[in-house]
């Protein structure tokens, strides 16, 4: 097992959410927030072509209750 974090883009981190029962439930300008049915949610800046920022993926990843190693199975 490794602690570090795999390079995901925006695109790549939606169909994880999806895959997980996320819904987005709104979007403001390149911000879009999806919540889960059991009140987990997060917010991911879609940007075009750029990968997620390690930090805001750490962020990410504990917002949605997952692991690093649980998100590399996912993608």
């Amino acid at each position: 097992m490794s602690d570090k974090l795999p390079v995901v883009n925006a695109r790549q981190m939606v169909r994880v959410l999806e895959q997980l029962g996320f819904q987005r439930i709104r979007q403001s300008g390149s911000h879009a927030t999806y919540r889960h049915p059991d009140g987990r949610w997060t917010i991911v800046s879609i940007h075009a072509g750029k990968t997620i920022p390690s930090g805001t993926l750490r962020k990410i990843i504990r917002d949605i209750g997952v692991s690093g190693e649980q998100l590399r199975e996912l993608l």
